[in-house]
């Protein structure tokens, strides 16, 4: 590593420190409806959103009232997404006459947004026109993020209620964070970008001459628009197949830097956020703590294990994969940003990461994406570990558990456990069954345990609402793009119920006095223990998946054997 990988590195660490009290706050006030500096030049967008909606937003939902909100407006998205790509050919806004998406591209796409997963099957440059860009997949962009917001909000407020009925309102909460935090960010997000380069036009394709005297087709289009709201959402879909490495969505190492920072913006701004509002600031910070501490101990192994030597190679810090503008650092560093906070963009090709380096990747969506995680996504899912760790702690101490007041009983665990087996299955039982039949083998590029890690990455990528491809496999096949399908689905939905139900059943109880022997959740030993439960989990989980890929494969390259 050099000198300016270390400043890099440095500076983005005290810039999210720094941001996520300032973002934290202004979040905390946007969600809970108080005034705030964008509540004047803006409000009147929020009141219009409602009275074309016929929405009531000082209504209180129930759980369930929530639940089937989120549920219905997300369904809808689906088939939205899903007929726009369907009847793309007939829509405007197409200069390139793209024609209908296959049904099961489409499918795949639409659940993919929907599910601020993003996983992409297609090369978006010769796939999809303008139109479904920006309205089908933009706007996903936004509301999917906004919901991961909606979500986690509801938990805090079903901690900091005592004996409610309610935790909120799903559209005020889907409204207000899209209004005046996800939308005024990435207009001045996009203007940035455009002064960096990347291309924001309704332009048609550009044909190009090589010195060779050979015709190159040039992609355009309104990148910007949609890179910003990629990067600050977490979605991570690209505008070009390239991704973060096409010049013309991240075209200077500056763009770079931004893109990295803001993928943890929100996420780290809304432990603070959280803290706000269960009136516990101290514990939103230890959870901060937390998923920093995690952070950066995997990407500092995952640097050691780029940088080792290769003895199949004899030298280290191969260059292969990489991206060759901004380096290896800055390759790996994006890496394991991306994958810890479920956004799917990538700057280098994963699969040509070491065999470890590759594998943490992995560990850190199996883990639960909850280092950072997604816009929302990843505080609750962290708050299922959170629940663990109470719940365990008071088993330890033999009385009954309790987290900032209320008491977490049998119903609460069970609806934990749900949220926690369900995404796991997806990952163990889809890569089990495609390591075995025809279908799952027959677009593998690789053969040996690193055939079988793209396997791996792609329904880790999936049923954790990532988006990143490992590469290799090529999942645009019927097979796949239903399979993965099923596991993005399950891997959001089959989570947020669960926790919402948890959320109604908190907002219910009433609040239990401290004693001599409640557990403090606002302390670095409730980190560590915290940490400790995440990594039981997860080994328990996948280790054994992880050893028949990275970690033979790893082995195996010792002895300079390569796949």
């Amino acid at each position: 590593m050099k000198t300016y990988d270390f400043i890099q590195l440095g500076l983005f660490l005290l810039l999210l420190i720094v941001a996520t009290p300032i973002v934290g706050g202004w979040i905390a006030k946007v969600v809970q409806g108080e005034r705030q500096f964008l509540s004047k030049p803006l409000g009147w967008l929020e009141l219009l959103c409602y009275k074309l909606g016929g929405v009531d937003p000082s209504e209180q939902m129930s759980w369930r009232g929530y639940a089937w909100a989120l549920m219905g407006f997300n369904i809808a998205g689906i088939v939205l997404v899903f007929l726009i790509q369907i009847l793309q050919g007939v829509l405007p806004l197409n200069p390139q006459g793209f024609p209908a998406v296959s049904w099961h591209s489409a499918l795949n796409t639409a659940v993919s947004f929907v599910t601020n997963t993003n996983w992409q099957g297609y090369s978006g440059e010769v796939t999809m026109s303008y139109f479904t860009q920006m309205v089908a997949l933009t706007v996903q962009n936004f509301v999917s993020a906004a919901t991961g917001v909606a979500v986690a909000v509801a938990i805090a407020r079903g901690i900091s209620l005592r004996s409610s009925k309610s935790i909120g309102n799903f559209w005020a909460d889907l409204t207000r964070t899209t209004v005046y935090v996800l939308l005024p960010i990435s207009v001045v997000y996009a203007l940035f970008l455009i002064s960096q380069g990347v291309v924001q036009t309704f332009a048609p394709y550009v044909t190009a001459t090589t010195v060779e005297g050979a015709k190159q087709v040039i992609g355009l289009g309104p990148a910007a628009s949609q890179v910003a709201i990629k990067m600050l959402g977490t979605n991570g879909g690209g505008f070009f197949n390239a991704n973060a490495a096409h010049p013309f969505e991240n075209p200077t190492a500056l763009s770079n830097f931004v893109q990295m920072f803001s993928i943890f913006l929100i996420p780290a701004a809304l432990t603070f956020t959280f803290g706000t509002i269960v009136k516990n600031k101290r514990h939103g910070w230890t959870i901060f703590g937390t998923m920093m501490t995690m952070f950066l101990v995997i990407l500092g192994l995952a640097l050691y294990s780029e940088y080792m030597m290769n003895p199949v190679f004899a030298q280290g810090a191969l260059m292969e994969g990489k991206e060759t503008r901004f380096g290896i650092f800055s390759s790996v560093f994006f890496a394991m940003i991306t994958t810890a906070a479920s956004c799917g963009a990538i700057n280098a090709l994963h699969s040509s990461l070491s065999p470890l380096t590759g594998g943490l990747a992995m560990v850190n969506m199996q883990l639960g994406e909850v280092i950072f995680g997604g816009v929302g996504a990843g505080l609750y899912g962290m708050m299922l570990f959170v629940l663990m760790t109470v719940f365990l702690a008071g088993l330890m101490v033999g009385r009954t558990p309790e987290y900032l007041g209320k008491k977490i009983e049998a119903r609460e665990m069970m609806m934990v456990i749900l949220a926690i087996l369900a995404p796991s299955a997806m990952v163990l039982l889809g890569s089990g069954i495609s390591a075995v039949i025809p279908a799952g083998l027959s677009s593998l590029a690789n053969a040996g345990p690193h055939g079988f890690s793209e396997i791996l990455y792609a329904f880790t990528s999936a049923a954790a609402n990532n988006g990143s491809a490992f590469a290799g496999l090529n999942a645009n096949t019927p097979y796949y793009n239903v399979m993965l399908a099923i596991a993005m689905f399950v891997g959001r939905f089959a989570i947020i119920v669960p926790l919402i139900a948890v959320a109604g059943s908190l907002a219910a109880k009433k609040l239990s006095p401290p004693s001599p022997g409640t557990f403090e959740v606002d302390t670095p030993l409730f980190g560590l223990l915290l940490i400790g439960v995440i990594v039981i989990v997860g080994g328990l989980t996948f280790f054994p998946a992880l050893a028949l890929g990275p970690i033979v494969e790893h082995l195996l390259m010792l002895r300079g054997q390569v796949f």
